[in-house]
């Protein structure tokens, strides 16, 4: 749903329109976690997003200032995709998803163990990984 076509002015309502969906998330987390990847390194994430549904929300997340396009240094054939700071600014959301993650499911021991350090000094963490996508 683009950025105009609000269905109410529900604070929650509005920002789901625009992230609400799963594939739009764990773009985000990708994101979050590589700075930015490329349409190829979605494909490879281990949910299995299917095509149609990685470039519609692409483009949709892309038409809502989440992410931007760039120039591949090494290929004029791919473009690199990157969180604005607009999307920089959903880090402290899916922190605390993973923080609810972690106290309801079973997830892997690994990850369990680095939202645990996480929670220990959240603030300077997302203050830490903000400057470091913003660089």
């Amino acid at each position: 749903m683009s950025k105009n076509n609000k269905r109410s002015d529900c604070p929650v309502s509005c920002s789901l329109d625009v992230w609400g969906d799963k594939w739009s998330l764990l773009i985000i987390r990708d994101l979050m976690n590589a700075k930015q990847c490329t349409y190829g390194d979605f494909l490879k994430s281990p949910e299995g997003i299917a095509t149609n549904i990685l470039a519609s929300r692409l483009l949709a997340l892309e038409e809502n200032g989440v992410i931007e396009k760039l120039s591949h240094p090494d290929s004029k054939a791919k473009v690199l995709y990157k969180l604005t700071h607009k999307g920089i600014d959903l880090l402290p959301l899916l922190i605390e998803i993973g923080i609810w993650s972690e106290k309801y499911y079973d997830i892997d021991k690994g990850k369990k163990a680095e939202i645990k350090e996480v929670k220990k000094n959240k603030e300077e963490y997302i203050k830490a990984k903000i400057k470091e996508l913003r660089s």
